[in-house]
């Protein structure tokens, strides 16, 4: 909208040079113009273009701050430094390096061994030497543990432009006692979805699975018709050989589609309705997927890329793998579909991570600040992800499906708590134990493990 404010001025003020160039006796110099009328509409014009070059979203004012020198450590489990070529990372480079000589620091970015990640933070945590400024974390041990000790800065007045902060990730999920204590520059969301082998689709004579999408009809319903029906017998041997679904249990994924969650801050809600409803169709759909060979958790990926399983859930980074090893296959992808008490297409996440600021480190709006001038840029992409979803995705149906998904982000937080009390319930849940006797048996082991966290 900017950009075409800019083109209808710019338009004007040709058409204003070119009546003005018909008069002989006009001037190219605009303070010899007596003419009131015409002052008057130059000022105004001035005035538009003047409005134009401010930002239309909010920004934090100019800072003025010297950092003595000081080296900012960034420290993530890899190598966050502003890489790429691409317009947008050069814009964001150029903005760190005179960021740098106005306030007077340097930047270095830390990569810590995953394995070990947690554990060193957390100790350099509460030993008050923090290993960083800027600490990326996980939710599942932030909130509330870190905030709760007081460990991380509650940062929600500083971060506010929606040009370059996941606003959601502060004033929503990473939330404690009404606080925000972690942010995000990464303004696209995961992408998790469904991939489908659109070749076998047309071998088995399927009603094209977009379709389900175009006309709003892909719920869980349509979605577990269509895995029966790839559930074929092709060569009339007594066996199936071609599967709808491969996958070890589709209920996180469930419950994101259904707005729906195993807890909720300190309570667990396994009695919720929409909970339960999400529960029924994790033991319903498990009822009809490809049954397991024994395999780890990637079997089912090695299902799909066999060429004769129609479905799989996944996220966006397995794509380019999957697609590498499958080159005589058309792979789709598709939202995961709508659950009954949802009202659009969700992804999500169960092990949530973002940026924070030990409380050790003085003047955190000060570094909240350098890291909004870096990244606050005129994007030369018409969404955030773009990039992304266009290298990967040649199919402009799966670029679309895939904006769907990312509009809302569920996040889970039972992986916050005692996991083997997760993995028990989800183990009998899929032997099919009966969903309200698994609530009744459960639901204190999850309080329990929610109180010894929470300090209830």
């Amino acid at each position: 909208m900017k950009k075409l404010k800019l083109v209808v001025l710019l338009i004007l003020m040709l058409v204003i040079a070119a009546c003005g160039g018909n008069n002989d006796g006009a001037t190219a110099d605009p303070d010899t113009n007596t003419d009131p009328d015409t002052t008057e509409e130059a000022d105004g014009v001035e005035g538009e273009e003047e409005e134009e070059e401010g930002a239309d979203y909010y920004q934090t004012p100019e800072m003025d701050f010297d950092l003595g020198g000081r080296t900012l450590k960034v420290v993530a489990w890899w190598d966050m430094e502003i890489t790429g070529e691409d317009p947008d990372s050069v814009q964001a480079r150029e903005n760190l390096e005179e960021l740098k000589e106005k306030h007077n620091f340097d930047i270095e970015y830390i990569a810590i061994d995953f394995g070990e990640y947690q554990e060193r933070i957390t100790a350099s945590l509460l030993a008050n030497e923090p290993i960083g400024d800027y600490i990326r974390v996980g939710k599942k041990y932030t909130i509330p543990s870190f905030a709760q000790q007081d460990l991380i800065w509650a940062i929600d007045d500083y971060v506010q432009n929606p040009n370059v902060f996941n606003l959601p990730y502060t004033h929503e999920i990473f939330q404690h006692e009404g606080q925000g204590y972690a942010f995000t520059d990464a303004r696209a969301n995961i992408v998790q979805g469904i991939f489908y082998n659109r070749t076998l689709m047309g071998e088995l004579g399927l009603k094209p699975i977009q379709e389900y999408v175009d006309e709003d009809n892909w719920n869980w319903d349509t979605f577990a018709e269509v895995v029966a029906s790839a559930n074929q017998d092709t060569d009339n041997d007594g066996n199936i050989d071609t599967w709808g679904l491969a996958v070890p249990s589709v209920l996180e994924r469930a419950l994101a589609a259904n707005d729906a969650a195993l807890t909720d801050a300190d309570q667990q809600t396994l009695d919720d309705p929409a909970t339960i409803e999400a529960l029924e169709f994790t033991q319903d759909i498990f009822e009809i997927a490809r049954p397991t060979e024994g395999g780890d958790w990637t079997e089912p990926e090695q299902f799909f890329r066999q060429g004769n399983t129609l479905f799989m859930p996944g996220a966006d980074f397995m794509y380019n793998g999957i697609v590498n090893d499958m080159p005589d296959y058309d792979i789709g992808f598709v939202p995961f579909p709508i659950g009954p008490s949802a009202d659009g297409y969700r992804t999500f996440e169960a092990d949530i991570q973002a940026i924070a600021i030990p409380k050790a480190v003085d003047n955190p709006e000060q570094l909240i600040y350098i890291w909004e001038k870096i990244f606050d840029i005129e994007s030369i992409y018409d969404y955030p992800g773009q990039a992304n979803l266009e290298s990967m995705f040649s199919n402009e149906d799966d670029i679309e499906n895939a904006r769907l998904v990312q509009q809302q982000l569920n996040v889970l937080d039972h992986f916050t708590f005692d996991n083997d009390v997760f993995w028990s319930f989800q183990a009998e849940l899929l032997d099919g134990v009966p969903v309200s006797t698994l609530i009744e048996s459960h639901a204190p082991a999850f309080q329990a493990a929610i109180d010894d966290v929470y300090g209830n």
